[in-house]
């Protein structure tokens, strides 16, 4: 990774297809990275890797579904073999619940929100710490959540997965600090996917509704990118363990 910036630096941004994802994907390219799209659809992967290639950028995609560890395998060998190497991981993609009470929360629906949410950032974690401990370099960027600060933000699965997500984080940076390797997170409050924040029926909704009014503005997914292509830089040189609200104040309130 360049000293002054991102030029050159191999990155990772899974879930990078569309929404944050993707708007980070196109703001790394734009400061001169090299990004592995990794995301479950084929079709949405190689449209971004092509919008990168037009503006004159570089990018591969992989694709698959990142709770299994041969997807993540082939995502990290895509890098290291277009590369060399991985400077940044942005454990980005994830799946919303239903919004679901405790007691209303089935068996597959726990663990495959857990699964895509919490463990597939391990993974991908411990798949690069390799080759950024090799270069005694690296910055881990992770998407938290609005709903990884307060119980108010979303059903009891999300919730869980994305308080996990910060405890990862902030695990991470502990061990890893001397070692000259970063991990940082942000908290997106609402921002404008394909992800539906506010499901209209059921247990959970009905009684989250009064704590999701103060939602206030929604963010473009371009204003969650910029935040993590900041921790990604060494312009975040000495931020290590932080979890940074991009929310508008919501978590203030």
């Amino acid at each position: 990774m360049s000293g002054d910036g991102l030029d050159g630096s191999s990155v990772i941004v899974t879930g990078g297809g569309a929404g944050i994802g993707r708007a980070a994907v196109l703001r790394f390219a734009v400061e001169g990275a090299r990004v592995v799209v990794a995301d479950l659809d084929a079709d949405r992967a190689a449209t971004v890797v092509g919008e990168v290639a037009a503006a004159g950028g570089t990018a591969v995609a992989a694709v698959g579904d990142l709770g299994e560890q041969s997807v993540v395998d082939r995502v990290v060998a895509a890098a290291v073999d277009a590369f060399g190497t991985v400077d940044v991981l942005v454990n980005n993609a994830g799946i919303m619940d239903g919004m679901t009470a405790l007691a209303d929360v089935t068996d597959e629906e726990w663990e495959r929100v857990l699964r895509i949410n919490l463990t597939a950032p391990f993974l991908l974690s411990r798949a690069v710490l390799p080759h950024m401990l090799a270069q005694g370099a690296g910055a881990i960027v992770n998407t938290a959540s609005e709903a990884s600060l307060r119980g108010s933000a979303a059903g009891a699965a999300y919730t869980a997965a994305k308080h996990g997500v910060v405890g990862l984080t902030k695990s991470l940076a502990v061990m890893y600090r001397d070692a000259g390797i970063r991990a940082n997170a942000i908290a997106p409050g609402g921002t404008r996917t394909s992800i539906d924040l506010r499901p209209s029926t059921g247990t959970g909704p009905a009684a989250l509704a009064p704590y999701l009014a103060g939602v206030g503005r929604v963010a473009e997914a371009q204003e969650q990118a910029a935040a993590i292509v900041f921790l990604a830089s060494p312009a975040a040189s000495n931020i290590n363990g932080v979890v940074l609200p991009v929310d508008n104040g919501w978590s203030a309130v």
